[in-house]
């Protein structure tokens, strides 16, 4: 989206550069407008530079929320195992008559 923003500015930028060559202006001399121009050129190379950077940022900031995500579904699925795992060597309640019953079986 900022790219597509800052080719739309760079063009009327060009625009405005041949408006000026073209018509000049009388507020202005053409030394003072070449300077300007310049300027704007500047400032234009500059953001297209920050845009670059940023976007370059971003591909790194997804990439390790990627990597966050895969590790965090392989932690949640290890846990749900674990769990399950707990709940299935739960011993199970017995009373203390069936135990005695079985202690004397064993006997």
């Amino acid at each position: 989206e900022l790219e597509k923003q800052l080719t739309s500015k760079s063009k009327t930028l060009d625009e405005l550069k041949q408006s000026l060559v073209l018509n000049g202006s009388a507020e202005q001399t053409p030394e003072a407008l070449s300077l300007r121009t310049a300027e704007l050129c500047e400032m234009v190379d500059s953001i297209v530079s920050q845009v670059a950077q940023l976007k370059t940022s971003m591909q790194s900031i997804l990439e390790q929320w990627r990597v966050y995500d895969e590790v965090y579904a392989e932690v949640s699925l290890m846990t749900t195992r674990y769990l399950y795992c707990i709940d299935q060597c739960k011993p199970s309640v017995v009373s203390l008559e069936a135990l005695k019953n079985q202690v004397k079986t064993l006997q």
